[in-house]
């Protein structure tokens, strides 16, 4: 099935026209992002914390510190609102009123689980690595007994998403296209800058090739 069921709990009802449930938009708003915002409650206190994300088919993976309470939390089975954001451009219009941005968002649902078993532990922190730097996992150490110890992963199964999205220029009222203020979008995104290597990196090292690419 390729779209999300429509429901109370994801559907879109400022403007709704606007939305889309189907599973490949509202995956590229994910895997295109280099953070997520993890919404839950935990004794009656609502938290939402930013944190890395990495997506596993219909599975979104969160990874912390096993001594972190939100990882705690978020492995015995709560209830999660997982959120995506991308800012695309200022919409400036000539009323205040009709300032806008254009964006891409994408909301999910799910309970989050433990995962225990260590292959699929390994999997997880690969795809994590993989999400943020592809070809990474390959060049690096791979983490050690007492690291995967010291390191909880939880799968939180998608069970229901929305995606929302602005794109265009501003939309005034008519009366107000007469006025002499500049209208148009100042367009933003997110891009890589130089590399900074480490202080204590042998100058004999080069940089690798997939990192030059997530420059361009």
């Amino acid at each position: 099935m390729s779209e999300f069921p429509r429901t109370p709990r994801n559907r879109v009802k400022r403007l709704p026209k606007r939305a889309q449930y189907d599973r490949e938009p509202v995956y590229a708003v994910v895997d295109s992002a280099p953070i997520c915002h993890v919404g839950f409650v935990q004794d009656g206190q609502p938290f939402v914390i930013p944190t890395i994300h990495a997506r596993i088919g219909d599975t979104l993976i969160i990874h912390g510190s096993t001594a972190s309470r939100m990882m705690k939390h978020l492995g015995s089975g709560a209830e999660l609102c997982v959120t995506v954001t991308h800012l695309d451009g200022l919409v400036l219009a000539r009323s205040a009123f009709h300032h806008s941005m254009n964006y891409r968002s994408a909301v999910l649902f799910g309970r989050g689980e433990n995962i225990t078993d260590q292959a699929e532990k390994l999997d997880a922190l690969k795809a994590v690595s993989e999400h943020l730097a592809p070809g990474r996992w390959a060049d690096v150490r791979q983490p050690s007994t007492q690291e995967l110890k010291a390191t909880t992963v939880v799968r939180m199964p998608i069970e229901s998403a929305s995606m929302k999205s602005r794109t265009g220029g501003p939309i005034d009222d008519e009366a107000d296209y007469a006025l002499e203020v500049w209208a148009g979008v100042l367009p933003i995104a997110l891009r890589a800058g130089a590399l900074q290597a480490d202080a204590r990196l042998d100058v004999s090292i080069p940089a690798p090739r997939y990192l030059e690419v997530l420059q361009h």
